[in-house]
């Protein structure tokens, strides 16, 4: 199958990005580097600052929590499988801007959708239904992760906004379905592995 290019939809919205990404203070591009390398661990903290607040919490809430980790690799899962149907190019290929913060990927390395903002989005949906301060602080952690995709060259506007969508389609129900879960966590307190699942003794 033939590659497919983006550039039609927002090409222009990615090339007029990316020159303000050029001529942009070299301390915000940096900042903007940082997290769009490094920030997902930032949603791998929030989830265990989540794990350890559902201890004090019931069963469902825990359930919940615990699946996290296994529902953000389902997002992730979709993601690749829309990847490999839709075949897009990185727009670095296809637009070959002058330059880009982030080194173009290699070839086959398909642009559609963001994996980092579908990572970033499943995450923030999980918290968001399991706390409201957790979840906003990840719904802001998400919107920079998208919008710097984009500002470092890696993807095209609409690359990070169907990520967002495919991110919360996953995550949204499988969290609702996880909390069946919850007889299951109600067993393992019972056992020697209750400091885990519960606080206290």
């Amino acid at each position: 199958m033939t590659a497919r290019s983006g550039a039609a939809i927002d090409g222009g919205l990615y090339t007029d990005i990316t020159d303000l990404a050029r001529d942009a203070p070299s301390f915000l591009n940096t900042v903007i580097k940082d997290w769009t390398t490094y920030g997902l661990f930032a949603f791998a903290v929030l989830i265990v600052v989540a794990w350890w607040a559902a201890r004090r919490q019931d069963a469902r809430r825990m359930a919940q929590t615990l699946c996290a980790p296994l529902i953000v690799v389902a997002a992730f899962a979709v993601d690749d499988v829309i990847k490999l149907i839709v075949r897009e190019e990185r727009p670095c290929r296809t637009l070959h801007p002058s330059s880009t913060l982030e080194a173009c990927p290699a070839a086959n390395d398909w642009s559609f959708p963001s994996n980092h903002t579908v990572i970033a989005a499943s995450a923030a949906t999980v918290l968001l239904l399991l706390s409201r301060v957790l979840g906003a602080l990840a719904a802001l952690g998400t919107l920079a992760m998208a919008v710097s995709r984009v500002w470092v060259g890696a993807h095209y506007p609409h690359d990070v906004l169907v990520g967002l969508l495919v991110g919360i389609a996953v995550a949204w129900p499988l969290t609702l379905a996880a909390a069946r879960a919850a007889p299951a966590i109600d067993r393992l307190r019972a056992t020697s592995l209750r400091p885990l699942v519960a606080a206290g003794s």
